[in-house]
């Protein structure tokens, strides 16, 4: 667990911390024997650091250091060793690596030692040349198992940093696309990527979302979650004010509409802000397909959503106070199904969506041969056993069925967990106060969505406030002849709305 900046920190190792800063802040000396204790002073215990001592032409004494692991081997041996047994330390490093810095005190050799650079050192000099060989083992580029896409790139952001810009730029080949460095964390020293384009993108935005980030205090980023959760407008609302995408050519989709995105290193996902409720209903194929095929799908997406939402409570409400709305021939049979059944139908249906629920979850966390097998499999033989137990009716499984698989179509993972959420205190709400329990839930719902914020940007921009040139892509994906300015949501300049036809 990675906590806030100091939450960890106590009285008795204020000592140590004062007189490890004083190491880190040690210069760089022309005793190489002297320079290469101090750096294993720093890394005390720990067996990963290399320290090499090599030959050189000029007769003096070096040495490289790095970390096992972190760097190319190969490269460090052919680009920056074997230049070095004819050249002087300084012009090897900068003839055969463009990717070189200078360190002059043990704290500088240590961060770029840890961000998988080879630190060069030699008995005459004063200061080291760190040298970018970064490596290691990585993952490939490879399609995103949770973006899958009938039609479409199969390039997907990995662990690397460095590997997601390069997909973006491959894309977006402009100057004005900006990427701002950011280190965050005390401890794992993370590196942060804030990228956007300069002449699409709010200013009063990126100016606010780099506030954010600089504002950040913590002893670790992990995972892009941690920053999502750190900067939202409102943590505690169940809905998701960030976008996140594992695909490069999403992102750079909302790079053009004004928006930023957020990369993070070990981290194979890129967050876009603002955001909006309409976009996360949004599919990458919506625009990949003709118009007439997106819109059948869009469809398809919001009314499952509803049934997610609204079926179980609505089926709790209509058994409970309002059966008078069945017809007869359904109500009978209905009835005659849960006759045997002890539980009242808000009980009935907490154990069915409580049980799927965690059937899903299982089939989440288990290997994923075995997962499909208890996600499909479980629910069939739980739903089945419960039926003829006399514990559920058969309605209500096929209820939880319906709701599970229109919980499926929506695109994103953190909107669905969402709507799966609310399904519980809506079938409360139903079983109190029947159909007007429904409503009133929905009118909670409604006005929490409308007060939203992501960045400042109103989290149901386009109806609330209302701005017709944006229905173009909303419920609707207009054909591409129609759609000739930017969202006015996220852009910051009337010029920088206008797209090129």
């Amino acid at each position: 667990m990675v906590y806030a900046k100091g939450v960890t920190s106590v009285t008795e190792r204020k000592g140590l911390d004062k007189e490890g800063k004083e190491e880190l802040q040690a210069s760089l000396e022309l005793n190489l024997s002297r320079n290469i204790e101090n750096i294993q002073g720093v890394f005390d215990k720990c067996n990963d650091l290399i320290i090499r001592k090599v030959p050189t032409s000029e007769g003096y004494e070096a040495a490289v250091v790095y970390l096992a692991g972190l760097i190319n081997t190969e490269e460090l041996q052919e680009h920056t060793l074997q230049p070095l047994l004819t050249r002087d330390l300084a012009s090897a490093a900068a003839v055969e690596n463009s990717q070189v810095s200078r360190a002059e005190t043990v704290g500088e050799v240590a961060e770029a030692v840890l961000n998988g650079e080879a630190a060069l050192l030699a008995s005459n000099q004063p200061y080291a040349v760190t040298v970018n060989v970064r490596g290691g083992n990585r993952r490939a580029v490879e399609e995103p198992p949770t973006e899958a896409t009938v039609r479409g790139p199969r390039e997907g952001f990995t662990e690397n940093i460095q590997t997601n810009t390069a997909l973006i730029r491959f894309r977006l080949k402009t100057t004005k696309l900006k990427m701002v460095p950011f280190t965050i964390g005390e401890e794992t020293k993370t590196n942060v990527i804030l990228a956007y384009h300069d002449k699409l993108a709010d200013p009063e935005v990126i100016q606010e979302v780099t506030r954010r980030l600089q504002s950040i205090k913590i002893d670790g980023i992990l995972e892009s979650g941690y920053i999502e959760e750190l900067i939202e407008d409102n943590p505690y609302s169940p809905y998701p004010q960030m976008h996140y995408t594992e695909r490069p050519d999403t992102a750079v989709a909302h790079l053009l509409e004004g928006k930023f995105c957020i990369l993070v290193d070990n981290t194979p996902v890129a967050l876009v802000g603002p955001t909006t409720f309409w976009l996360l209903m949004q599919a990458s194929e919506d625009y990949y397909e003709r118009f007439y095929i997106s819109n059948l799908l869009r469809w398809l997406r919001y009314v499952f959503m509803f049934v997610a939402l609204y079926l179980p409570s609505i089926y709790v409400s209509v058994l409970t106070y309002h059966q008078d709305m069945v017809p007869t021939n359904l109500l009978y049979s209905i009835a005659s199904a849960r006759e045997a059944i002890p539980f009242p139908a808000l009980v009935e249906a907490l154990i069915m969506e409580v049980s799927f629920e965690a059937l899903r979850e299982a089939g989440i966390r288990l290997p994923k041969t075995i997962g499909q097998a208890v996600g499909i499999l479980g629910a069939l033989v739980i739903g089945q056993a419960a039926v003829q137990a006399g514990i559920v009716s058969a309605p209500m499984v096929i209820i939880v069925a319906l709701t599970g698989i229109a919980s499926f179509t929506i695109p994103r993972f953190n909107l669905a967990i969402t709507v799966r959420m609310l399904r519980f205190p809506l079938m409360i709400a139903a079983s109190v106060l029947g159909v007007y329990g429904v409503m009133i839930g929905t009118y909670i719902i409604a006005a929490h969505l409308c007060q939203l914020r992501s960045f400042g940007v109103p989290y149901m921009s386009g109806y609330a406030p209302l701005r017709r040139k944006e229905l173009k892509d909303i419920f609707v994906r207009a054909p591409w002849r129609k759609m000739k300015t930017r969202p006015i949501t996220y852009s910051g300049s009337a010029e920088g709305r206008r797209q090129k036809a």
